[in-house]
């Protein structure tokens, strides 16, 4: 009923404006990088109640928390927050964990709408933290090679670039001057340099630079070294290791010829019996299993 009064008296008196509160923003997406000081503009348009009641919420991962009610900042912006120009948000020292949905709310009771709110969408950037390298010190010529570099601090997501002997990497191996020996893929997203078959010339110092909004950060330079592979080497060493086992198994054979390796302990059948004193006869029996003795004197 009061809507369409409403309408009808714009129609009777086109100057007459409706009682409603409005609200607006002069920047309803704010970016700030991390420690910095933000301003989220949430400004009346227009209103008659003289004394509006202002609320903020914070809107994060489908949880909402109050960042301002009932005249005074809650949690942990109490110490770090602020109401400016009667309704604006002013928050300090951002964190990365402020990026989120801001929603002020504005309840004007006089007006004929009495309610109005709108969302304030921030983001704090963050700085690369220094990216962790891998590179392999030394790869044979021929061989595959697979450089890595990832840091996971930065916000948004931080790209990557590869640098060998202070020469930045083109991502596209065949498009550069520099590279044309070389068959690499560079992966900007992920921070992986491979190569497909490594050559002389890809020897040098690679160093990575993680980057994005907020800044940038290197890791220290590291040598990769591509190395001929010598066959030659290979095959003569395998050659003398040969040999030295044949050398070791004859000189087993020849130490079990002369007797090295014989048991100490001597058979049943070569038991020899001790000498008998002169005079005396042994003669074993069969019931006993041992041997007596007759004496015999010769006299």
């Amino acid at each position: 009923m009061s809507c369409a009064i409403s309408y009808y008296l714009l129609f009777v008196f086109p100057g007459c404006k409706l009682l409603a509160v409005e609200l607006t923003s002069s920047n309803t997406k704010p970016v700030v990088q991390e420690f910095q000081s933000v301003e989220l503009s949430c400004i009346i348009k227009s209103t008659v109640t003289p004394d509006p009641r202002i609320e903020w919420k914070k809107i994060r991962n489908g949880e909402t928390s109050y960042v301002f009610f009932e005249n005074k900042m809650q949690g942990d912006f109490a110490t770090r927050a602020e109401i400016l120009s009667r309704t604006s948000l002013v928050i300090k020292n951002t964190t990365r964990m402020d990026t989120a949905t801001y929603r002020c709310e504005v309840a004007a009771p006089s007006d004929t709408k009495t309610i109005d709110e709108i969302n304030i969408q921030l983001t704090v950037q963050v700085k690369p933290m220094t990216p962790r390298c891998s590179v392999p010190k030394a790869v044979p010529v021929g061989k595959s090679a697979s450089l890595h570099c990832h840091e996971n601090e930065g916000f948004p997501k931080s790209t990557y670039s590869w640098y060998r002997n202070s020469e930045p990497l083109s991502p596209d191996s065949k498009s550069s001057t520099k590279s044309h020996n070389s068959s690499y893929t560079l992966n900007p997203a992920t921070g992986t340099l491979v190569f497909h078959a490594v050559h002389k010339g890809d020897t040098g110092r690679y160093s990575c630079i993680a980057t994005n909004d907020a800044g940038f950060a290197k890791c220290e330079e590291q040598e990769m070294e591509v190395y001929d592979l010598n066959i030659g080497g290979i095959i003569g060493g395998v050659l003398v290791v040969l040999a030295v086992l044949v050398l070791i198994t004859l000189g087993i054979c020849c130490a079990y010829r002369r007797g090295y390796f014989a048991n100490g302990k001597e058979s049943g059948e070569s038991y020899k019996s001790p000498a008998k004193p002169d005079g005396v006869n042994y003669i074993r029996t069969d019931d006993e299993g041992d041997f007596r003795h007759k004496s015999s004197f010769v006299i």
